[in-house]
């Protein structure tokens, strides 16, 4: 079984939580967040038992300071309602999202799908969230844990024409601003139909920039991210780089889930539509960001993300280019320490390479 590495506290309740339905147990790992970011001391200790304090991790991204590169991917905390929770886990960053602004409840359930054999999940959500105001709401409510770097991913609305998406996309920007350190726009979830044309090289540059036009007539100085698919093709890749070079991106996320099924291929829920996370996805995650690396020769840093699950496969993520880094599914598989797991492991591959920090490792294999 390819599973992340768990707590011997984790493999004893993880039985439990996979007797639930996949979504039924996200619920319940988001309701336990929720009580441990409301009782006072929780969030103290939790932090003590998971944060990481090596300052050879700490690293500076498009204009931000980030305590260590390991970031909560978006999907996760879709309404941005356990925050403190989360950053008590050890992460340097959380994303939350993907926001959409007026709300919708997303596709029919069953819609979440875990493949254990390959610490895998399929699922086909469909940005199924509250809307940005909501988000809002719970933001301006809540306390910003100190030193935490919070993204805010934003998308359309699934009955938003694409010719009018880059309404949607800025209206998502204008209410979150107050609240968000970095936004990433979400055009590869493979959810929402048609999304992923906007990331024709035309189309992206001309939705990029009118973002930052609508920025700077608000006086906004929140940097912009785009997240592309693993299921560009080389030449497609490249274009979708240059055109967030050109639109005037901050940075890209590599990348989105996949609907490629080549690595489950026989599991009894590998037909299931949906975008595959989770460790099948690492090789080709790999892969575009070494190709990305390559190709925006540091025009842009790289966040990767897709299957990272232990220390080795986030150095190696680190060191094919990426300058942040991103999980999720891992945390279905792994537990809560997982964060905590993997950058000690990143500490201790620091120190066996004699690296000043991150930075020293960041493409060295590209």
């Amino acid at each position: 079984m390819n599973l992340a590495p768990a707590s011997l506290a984790y493999r004893i309740v993880r039985p439990l939580l996979f007797a639930l339905d996949a979504e039924r147990a996200h619920e319940f790992a988001l309701a336990l967040l929720r009580v441990a970011g409301t009782v006072p001391g929780a969030c103290a200790v939790l932090g003590a038992m998971h944060r990481v304090a090596d300052p050879r991790l700490a690293c500076q991204r498009f204009g931000l300071a980030f305590a260590n590169p390991l970031g909560l991917a978006a999907g996760f905390d879709k309404n941005a309602r356990v925050v403190r929770g989360l950053a008590a886990l050890g992460f340097g960053c959380v994303e939350v999202g993907t926001l959409t602004p007026r709300p919708q409840p997303g596709n029919p359930r069953p819609r979440m799908f875990r493949l254990p054999e390959h610490g895998a999940v399929i699922n086909r959500l469909g940005f199924n969230n509250r809307g940005v105001a909501a988000a809002a709401a719970c933001l301006a409510r809540g306390r910003r844990p100190k030193g935490l770097v919070l993204g805010v991913n934003v998308g359309k609305n699934k009955d938003t024409p694409d010719a009018a998406a880059k309404d949607d996309y800025a209206a998502g920007i204008a209410a979150l601003h107050p609240f968000a350190d970095y936004f990433t726009v979400n055009v590869s979830s493979p959810n929402t139909p048609g999304l992923r044309a906007l990331q024709a090289p035309v189309v992206l540059a001309e939705l990029l920039a009118h973002l930052a036009a609508v920025q700077r007539a608000s006086g906004s100085r929140v940097p912009v991210l785009v997240k592309l698919a693993p299921d560009l093709d080389a030449g497609a890749l490249h274009e979708a780089l240059d055109a967030a070079v050109e639109g005037g991106a901050a940075g890209v996320v590599l990348t989105n889930t996949t609907l490629a099924r080549d690595a489950v291929a026989g599991h009894p829920r590998a037909a299931e539509a949906g975008g595959l996370s989770g460790t099948p996805l690492f090789p080709r995650s790999l892969e575009v960001v070494r190709a990305g690396y390559r190709h925006l020769r540091g025009r842009l840093p790289i966040v990767g993300v897709g299957g990272i699950h232990d220390a080795e496969s986030a150095w190696r993520m680190l060191r094919a280019g990426a300058a942040l880094l991103q999980l999720y599914t891992a945390m279905v598989y792994g537990g809560p320490a997982l964060p905590a797991r993997i950058l000690r492991g990143l500490s201790a591959r620091l120190a066996e390479q004699g690296a000043a920090g991150v930075d020293a490792v960041v493409g060295a294999d590209a």
